[in-house]
């Protein structure tokens, strides 16, 4: 199995699957994943809550990685993730990228960026052309 196997087996079986035992399958105990969340590294048990949260507030989820690079224990691909809300059923459609480098079959680096923007817009908690807006030098107020 190559990097770039077990990089699509981390996603099918943890995130399409919810299958959150196989975490400890992928992670290396001490690895730490960052990226996810500004000035905050994530951990095996954090990647559980994470995984949780967002299969809380979505339906299937369908994770496609249509680049991907393998060059000696690296692996990087970019993402294209696929889903609905729980809620309503809206469709959402959210990009990222992922950085990892593998010791033997487990994860021991992993480096990530998720449009966090896009996915809270879709999800009516950012209102939409937030990007746009903030980039004018607006603020979001949220004062009510």
């Amino acid at each position: 199995m190559t990097n770039s196997d077990r990089l699509r087996a981390w996603y099918s079986e943890v995130w399409e699957k919810g299958n959150t035992d196989a975490i400890d399958h992928f992670f290396a105990p001490d690895t730490m994943a960052e990226g996810l969340i500004p000035e905050m590294q994530v951990g095996a048990d954090d990647f559980r809550d994470l995984v949780m949260a967002f299969r809380h507030v979505l339906g299937d989820i369908t994770v496609e990685l249509p680049k991907i690079i393998e060059n000696g224990d690296w692996v990087s691909g970019i993402l294209h993730v696929r889903t609905f809300r729980a809620d309503n059923g809206a469709p959402l459609e959210v990009t990222g990228q992922v950085m990892a480098r593998f010791k033997g079959d487990k994860m021991v680096e992993a480096y990530n960026q998720f449009d966090f923007v896009s996915f809270f817009e879709q999800l009516g908690q950012f209102p939409q052309d937030t990007l746009p807006v903030c980039m004018t030098g607006q603020r979001l107020d949220w004062a009510g």
